[in-house]
């Protein structure tokens, strides 16, 4: 019989090598391009909004608190209630970046027709580079992996981690191009101990 040990370094090492996977194709001529797309919308008065059901509903949660902290104000929608009038928060110009690993989500699916009509910009992150919402977006960032890490391969682990590296990934491009430094960094992060570290070593800074 298997020791917790066990089962717990078989899925280390099932995802390391998915996340190692994936990573190796990661295409940043499509990370390029979402960056642009995110920087023109900003320039025209657009804002960015982050979408997904269920987990990548909770990543995009992440994202958007990222992205606000280095410098692209970001909003979550709620993928759900966006057909329900949260669509209102969108408004024609905007970027949508819209998560999620099949891509063929129903809700989603809901949502990304409502804003695409009201004049939206779709930007996909999936799993899966032919289907409906890849199909359906202006600029797609795929975040692929075959296996999730356990016996049943269904819930998504390592697929989760692939979308927030590329999230990641995009945010250190935004982050870049806006040269971001400590001293802007702290102004909207003071509190908690990341905000003391640059406090303390810059005590000027305010």
């Amino acid at each position: 019989m298997r020791s917790d040990k066990d089962h717990a370094q078989r899925f280390l090492d099932i995802m390391s090598q998915s996340l190692r996977d994936y990573v190796g194709a990661i295409d940043y001529d499509a990370l390029a391009a979402a960056k642009r797309l995110i920087l023109d919308s900003e320039a025209a008065g657009g804002r960015l909004h982050i979408t997904g059901i269920g987990k990548p509903g909770h990543v995009s949660g992440y994202a958007a608190s990222l992205f606000s902290s280095t410098g692209t104000p970001a909003y979550q929608l709620d993928g759900t209630e966006c057909v329900h009038g949260s669509a209102g928060q969108v408004l024609p110009g905007d970027v949508v970046l819209a998560i999620s690993n099949s891509g063929e989500t129903a809700e989603l699916k809901r949502s990304v027709e409502c804003l695409r009509s009201n004049g939206a910009h779709i930007m996909a992150l999936t799993g899966k580079p032919d289907s409906w919402l890849a199909q359906n977006a202006d600029v797609v960032l795929v975040a692929g992996v075959d296996r999730e890490g356990d016996s049943m391969n269904k819930p998504p682990r390592a697929s989760i981690l692939a979308e927030m590296i590329e999230l990641q990934c995009l945010s250190i491009l935004l982050q870049d191009e806006r040269q971001l430094n400590p001293e802007t960094y702290v102004r909207w992060h003071p509190a908690g101990a990341l905000g003391a570290s640059i406090l303390q070593a810059q005590p000027a800074v305010v």
